[in-house]
């Protein structure tokens, strides 16, 4: 059979997202805690911040499941229906709130804080950078987020990074053996963002040369991502 590579058809996959597939370790522990302690918090709002692919989606999707909690973007704000949202004891969830832009999405964010102080609810809110460093125009908008309490999420270290390295391959239903693990580890970047794309890249390229994802592999890969990086 020619070795010449084919077509791999992309027909998705689906990520383990529940509490029990979450990975607990130094760099996220302090976030779990805080999300444990709800609905417990000393304030109507709770900020997570860290990197891209550290971790924050998967806790927000355990807190949701956990609160009921709606999700909305930055820029859903303005157009939503606030007291519908919050409700009494409601909670939301707001992805990426350091992109809030204009003075529309502001104001919204301040009045459902307020609502969610006046009711009970609460806001769990995910961002790249600390609410202090958010350029927030409104005042008391600032005010308040300052005042809530902040946990960081910090980048994988090798024993979380492999942990999550075997679980995207789990997600693929992909069994990959732990020589590959310890050969992309120490020559990939920090982030779980780069681990997922990473991940998809072998699964594309073992469909693709129908071959199994081996240290060969993943150094042939790998070596084709550093040249187009060049």
């Amino acid at each position: 059979m020619s070795d010449a590579a084919q077509l791999p058809l992309d027909l998705g996959h689906r990520a383990a997202m529940e509490a029990e597939d979450f990975l607990v370790a130094d760099s996220n522990l302090e976030a779990v805690g805080w999300l444990d302690r709800w609905p417990e918090w000393p304030a109507p709002a709770l900020v997570i911040h860290g990197p891209a692919g550290c971790g924050k989606t998967h806790l927000t999707q355990v807190w949701r499941a956990r609160s009921g909690a709606v999700s909305l973007a930055p820029g859903d704000l303005a157009h939503a229906d606030l007291p519908a949202l919050m409700g009494q004891g409601g909670a939301v969830a707001i992805d990426d709130a350091d992109g809030l832009s204009g003075e529309a999405e502001e104001h919204a964010l301040f009045h459902l804080y307020n609502m969610a102080r006046d009711s009970g609810g609460h806001l769990l809110l995910t961002a790249r950078i600390p609410p202090a460093r958010w350029p927030v125009r409104l005042p008391d908008l600032a005010s308040r987020l300052r005042a809530a309490p902040t946990v960081a999420v910090e980048g994988p270290d090798d024993v979380l990074l492999s942990a999550v390295l075997v679980k995207l391959f789990a997600d693929r239903q992909l069994r990959v053996g732990t020589d590959v693990i310890g050969f992309v580890v120490p020559r990939m970047e920090r982030s779980f963002a780069a681990a997922r794309r990473l991940v998809a890249d072998l699964d594309a390229a073992s469909l693709a040369y129908r071959r199994p994802i081996t240290v060969p592999l993943a150094r042939t890969v790998m070596g084709r991502r550093q040249e187009e990086r060049d």
